[in-house]
């Protein structure tokens, strides 16, 4: 029996249930298409849909948003050579993507930080899960180890990190995406947590409130991964828990480089 697109949307939907409000809409490609292979990833960018459709897939399903503004307004791109390509990229390929980041968000414990946790090796670590952070209690280490074992395990180059790299830290407040700003850090903090690593958040914001506390005597940092080295293992996750949905599909994770180089 086909599989076709919208039942892989009925799928992923099913667990949280219809949102009235969400930008978790089919971008592109016709919900009765059969499907013959699906890949999941962080953002489509231009390169991530190329390799999709070398993999043979015809269904993508991506976090955030194709056309780099979270509510796909696209008025000020329609005559711009990056977007004008990339849409006839999409068109010619007749591929479907479909934005997956409300209901996923919304699946409890949230799937982009099942997946981060799991890429961290943490899950053993988790005290609580929230619907926006996960709180981890992890064997002591000092800062500046903490910073290697996250880039280690993401494979990532660098984090930025603010506070003392030399304090030994064991209470973890862990937030995905744009989640590092100080209404959602900052409460943390207050309940003793030691650091935050978040994806990233206002730079005024929670790395200002550290330096501010460290300046007092107080033991406290910050890491930020950056907002796609946050999210990109949920994506992931998300393509593990496809596979073992659909066990008669491709399924793919398609990884994209680190859009920011240190220099």
């Amino acid at each position: 029996m086909a599989i076709r697109v919208q039942d892989i949307l009925n799928q992923l939907i099913e667990p949280v249930g219809q949102l009235d409000v969400t930008v978790d809409t089919l971008k592109s490609g016709d919900p009765s298409m059969e499907v013959k292979g699906i890949a999941t990833t962080f953002m489509a960018t231009h390169h991530v849909i190329q390799k999709a459709i070398e993999l043979g897939v015809n269904l993508l399903i991506t976090h955030e948003g194709t056309f780099y503004h979270h509510h796909d307004q696209i008025v000020l791109l329609s005559n711009d050579p990056v977007y004008q390509a990339k849409q006839k990229l999409i068109e010619e390929s007749g591929i479907a993507i479909f934005r997956f980041h409300d209901y996923w968000h919304r699946y409890r414990p949230d799937g982009i930080m099942v997946g981060l946790i799991q890429a961290l090796d943490w899950a053993p670590f988790v005290t609580e899960n929230r619907p926006a952070a996960s709180l981890l209690t992890i064997p002591p280490m000092t800062v500046k180890e903490l910073a290697l074992h996250v880039t280690n395990k993401l494979g990532i180059s660098f984090v930025r990190v603010a506070g003392d790299q030399s304090m030994t830290c064991t209470r973890i407040g862990l937030l995905a995406g744009y989640r590092g700003g100080g209404g959602m850090a900052i409460p943390l903090f207050q309940e003793d947590v030691d650091v935050i690593i978040a994806g990233e958040g206002p730079e005024w914001e929670t790395p200002e409130y550290v330096r501010d506390a460290v300046h007092q005597g107080r033991k406290k940092a910050f890491i930020a991964l950056g907002h796609a080295e946050s999210e990109e293992p949920g994506m992931k996750y998300l393509a593990e828990m496809m596979g073992a949905l659909f066990p008669d599909l491709p399924v793919h994770f398609i990884s994209e480089a680190q859009v920011f180089r240190s220099i």
